[in-house]
């Protein structure tokens, strides 16, 4: 069986918020300090990136930080971000850009993982379609309508499916109407499961604690994809990757190094 080659762990920007935003009803009034992550996956059939963090001109200027982050304060803090950070700069220092990108895999819509889109305009984005339909409710904080409008590219999906050789993905609802999380077999080594926001912590898998945000309260979907993760992570013994966990990310391979 076909594997994918590697996974590099990108560090697009770091967040403070209340713990409840990641652990439900446990941690008011605790702040902690998250990682914004993306992560790029080389594989057989070309370069998947899995998420694409924020758009850098919101948070590098005034006026639309103001517009757009600011009014997320107490709770969120606006995330910190540098030039160095964003996606064509990592690229850049692997002697690729954008245009060696194959496909970008949003886990889902919120603005810390689908922001970036600006920086990698071309590619194809691959979104599960109960995703996009809860996003065009314009129910759902965290999305910044501009972000999403270019769709061209775009290549709905409604289940789960193989994204390319030892790359398969998994419905994950929840935290949000569609996420979506990555299985990745390697040539060395156990698989990963990139957990994207259905687990932010680890704590989220230790203790089966959701999300502290669910669409549309849907605690029972959350803890569902939880368990169904866990019973992937046994069955494949595999690696579990959650995706806002500083602890968990200081343990993995630093740019440019990876796992493979």
């Amino acid at each position: 069986m076909s594997k994918a080659f590697s996974i590099r762990a990108l560090l697009t920007a770091t967040h403070r918020y209340e713990k409840t935003v990641s652990t439900r009803n446990r941690g008011h009034g605790v702040y902690i300090e998250a990682p914004i992550l993306a992560y790029l996956i080389e594989t057989p059939n070309g370069r998947i990136l899995f998420d694409v963090g924020c758009d850098y001109h919101k948070i590098a200027t005034p006026e639309l930080r103001e517009q757009y982050l600011e009014p997320m304060r107490p709770t969120f803090e606006v995330p910190e971000m540098s030039q160095t950070q964003r996606i064509p700069h990592y690229l850049q220092a692997l002697g690729l850009s954008v245009a060696d990108i194959d496909l970008v895999f949003l886990s889902h819509l919120h603005f810390d993982h689908a922001g970036g889109l600006c920086d990698v305009p071309g590619c194809d984005v691959h979104i599960h379609q109960a995703e996009v339909a809860a996003a065009d409710t314009g129910q759902v904080s965290g999305i910044f309508e501009d972000e999403i409008a270019d769709r061209d590219r775009w290549k709905i999906q409604h289940a789960d499916y193989d994204v390319a050789p030892g790359v398969h993905a998994f419905e994950t609802p929840g935290h949000t109407a569609g996420h979506m999380s990555l299985f990745i077999e390697l040539p060395k080594g156990p698989p990963v499961i990139l957990c994207g926001d259905a687990a932010d912590l680890t704590e989220n898998l230790a203790d089966e604690i959701a999300p502290g945000y669910c669409w549309q309260d849907r605690e029972a979907d959350a803890l569902a994809s939880i368990r169904r993760i866990k019973q992937m992570g046994t069955a494949e013994n595999a690696e579990l990757w959650p995706n806002h966990d500083f602890a968990f990310f200081r343990g993995l391979p630093a740019f440019p190094d990876f796992r493979g």
